[in-house]
C-alpha cells in the first residue's frame, strides 16, 4: 500500500506542472495525441503479462527487468499525460495501481479475486446497507457479487456511468421505476438461474432494465426479444428456440436461464471482465474478442471502445449504472417501492381472457392495475383470446385477491365480457380492398397488423391467426400475404 501511495504521489505531482504559466487555460490536445497515449498505457500494462510469461519460464531476472520497464513506462506516460489537457490522468494512476496490485498478488501467489487488504481504508457511508439488499437478506451475497468480489468494488463510477446515472434519475427515471415493479413480481422466475449461478442480481436487474423495462414481449427493430433482448440465433445457440410454437425467448424463466450461460461463456473468453461482457452481449461476441485481444485490452481502452458503434458505447454505461443504483438508492433519492410479489396460482372456473380479467381486477391491490404482470407471468396466452375453464394462470398474490374478490361473480364480471365482446365501429373498406381481400380472403398492405385486419373484419385476433398459422404473440405477417377471413364477421 505505501508503494502505492508513493508511486500516486509521485504521478499527481508530475500531472500537476501547469502548462503555460498560472492562470493560464491551455487549449485540449488533440484527439489523436490523447489515443496515443491511452494506447501507451495499454501497452505498458501488457509489459507485466510478458513479465508473468519470463518468470513461469524460469527467467526470473529477465521478469523483473521487463516488470520494472513496464512501471517506468507508466512513468514517462504519467508526465506525458500531464502535459497534454484534457488527458484523464485517473486512466494512467489507474493502470499504476492496478500493476502493483497483480504483482503484489502474483509473487505471494494470491488470487486474482483475493482483495488487499487496506489498513487505511476509510469506510464509504452507506456501503453494504442497501435497502435492496437489507429487503432480500436471502440472497446478500447474489445481490452485489460477481465472480466472488464484490460489484460495487468492479464497477467503476467513471464520467460515463455518470452521465448514465443522470439519464436514468432524470427522465428516464419513470422507466427505471417501471422496471423495477416488473422485475419486483418477475423475481421468482426470473432470479434463480443468477442465484444459482453466483451471478449478482443487481446485474440482472441491470441487463433487464436497459433491454426490455421488464416487459416481457418486448421485440426490437433488429428482431431481438423477451424480457433480456435475444436474437434469434443466440437465442437458438443457448437453447431458446425449444418451444415449439412458443418463442423461449418470451419465457422469463428460460431468457434468465440463456442470459446466465451467455455471460458466463463470454466471462470465459474475455478474461472475466464485465464490462467486455456486457458490450459482447450488445454488439456481438466475435467483435469484442477481436478488439480487446480476449480481454486483454480493457472496455475504456481508445482501440475497443472508439471502434465500437454508439449503441455499445452508450450501453455498458447504462446497464452499470442501473446495476449500481439497485445497490445504493439511498445515495441518490432514489425510492423503490416495496411490492408484495408473492407468486400464486389462479384456476379459472370459467373460460375468460386475460384482458376481460385485468379489466375485472381493476386497481384493486395495484394502484397501475394488473395488466402487465399477467401478460409479464403468462406469456404463452395471447390477451384478446378466451382460456378454457380449468386453465391454471401464474399470478401475483394480491391479483388473486383482486380476483376473488371481483371476477367470480358480479358487475364486474358482467362489464369486462361486454368490453370484450365490443367491436369499433368499423368504415366500409375502400374499393381497392375489396377488390384485394377476394371475398373470404384479405391481402396484406403495407401497414396492415393482424389486429388491424381483427377489428376491420369483425374477427377474434387469435382465431384468425390460428387458421392462417401466424405464431403468437407477434403475429408477424407480410405485405402480400393472403389471410383467410374464416370466423370473421365483415
Amino acid at each position: 500500500m505505501r508503494w502505492t501511495v508513493l508511486l500516486l504521489t509521485a504521478t499527481l505531482v508530475a500531472c500537476a506542472t501547469p502548462n503555460g504559466g498560472a492562470g493560464t487555460v491551455a487549449a485540449p490536445a488533440s484527439e489523436a495525441t490523447l489515443n496515443a497515449i491511452y494506447a501507451q498505457i495499454d501497452a505498458a500494462s501488457l509489459r507485466f503479462d510478458a513479465a508473468v510469461a519470463l518468470y513461469e519460464a524460469g527467467s526470473s531476472a529477465a521478469a523483473a527487468a521487463e516488470f520494472n520497464a513496464a512501471r517506468q513506462d507508466l512513468r514517462g506516460i504519467a508526465t506525458r499525460c500531464g502535459e497534454a489537457p484534457g488527458c484523464d490522468v485517473r486512466r494512467v494512476i489507474a493502470a499504476q495501481d492496478a500493476l502493483l496490485e497483480r504483482q503484489a498478488r502474483f509473487l505471494t501467489g494470491a488470487t486474482e479475486d483475493a482483495e488487499p487488504v487496506d489498513d487505511d481504508a476509510v469506510a464509504t457511508p452507506g456501503e453494504g446497507d442497501s435497502p435492496v439488499t437489507q429487503a432480500l437478506p436471502q440472497a446478500a451475497r447474489t445481490v452485489a457479487m460477481l465472480n466472488g468480489r464484490d460489484l460495487a468494488k468492479v464497477i467503476e463510477v467513471n464520467e460515463p456511468l455518470k452521465a448514465a446515472l443522470e439519464e436514468w434519475l432524470t427522465w428516464m427515471r419513470p422507466n427505471l421505476l417501471d422496471a423495477w415493479e416488473n422485475y419486483q413480481f418477475l423475481r421468482h422466475q426470473m432470479f434463480p438461474a443468477y442465484e444459482q449461478a453466483g451471478l449478482p442480481e443487481a446485474l440482472l436487474f441491470g441487463i433487464l432494465a436497459k433491454e426490455s423495462g421488464g416487459k416481457v414481449h418486448a421485440v426490437s427493430r433488429a428482431g431481438a426479444a423477451g424480457p433480456l433482448q435475444f436474437m434469434p440465433h443466440t437465442g437458438a445457440r443457448f437453447g431458446l428456440n425449444r418451444g415449439g410454437a412458443f418463442d423461449l425467448r418470451f419465457d422469463p424463466r428460460e431468457s434468465a436461464r440463456a442470459n446466465v450461460e451467455y455471460l458466463n461463456e463470454r466471462f470465459a473468453d474475455l478474461n472475466n471482465n464485465l464490462a467486455l461482457a456486457l458490450a459482447a452481449y450488445n454488439g456481438g461476441e466475435g467483435r469484442l474478442s477481436r478488439l480487446s485481444n480476449k480481454g486483454a485490452k480493457d472496455f475504456w481502452s481508445p482501440q475497443v471502445f472508439n471502434a465500437l458503434p454508439p449503441e455499445t458505447r452508450e450501453y455498458v454505461p447504462m446497464v452499470m449504472a442501473a446495476a449500481w443504483l439497485f445497490l445504493h438508492p439511498e445515495r441518490y433519492n432514489l425510492d423503490f417501492p416495496v411490492y408484495d410479489a408473492r407468486p400464486a396460482k389462479l384456476a379459472l372456473a370459467g373460460s375468460m381472457s386475460l384482458n376481460e380479467i385485468a379489466v375485472c381486477m381493476g386497481q384493486d391491490g395495484n394502484p397501475r392495475g394488473w395488466f402487465r404482470h399477467l401478460r409479464n407471468l403468462n406469456p404463452r396466452f395471447d390477451p384478446t383470446v378466451r382460456l378454457p375453464p380449468g386453465t391454471s394462470l401464474d399470478v401475483p398474490v394480491g391479483a388473486l385477491q383482486a380476483f376473488r374478490r371481483h371476477c367470480e361473480s358480479g358487475p364486474m364480471l358482467t362489464m369486462s365480457r361486454e368490453l370484450h365482446e365490443a367491436r369499433p365501429p368499423v368504415a366500409p373498406p375502400a374499393s381497392s380492398r375489396v377488390a384485394a381481400s377476394g371475398g373470404g380472403s384479405y391481402v396484406v398492405r403495407k401497414g396492415d397488423s393482424l389486429h388491424s385486419i381483427a377489428r376491420e373484419r369483425g374477427c377474434q385476433v387469435g382465431a384468425l391467426a390460428k387458421s392462417n398459422g401466424v405464431a403468437a404473440p407477434k403475429y408477424l405477417i407480410r405485405p402480400g400475404q393472403r389471410l383467410q377471413l374464416s370466423g370473421c364477421r365483415r
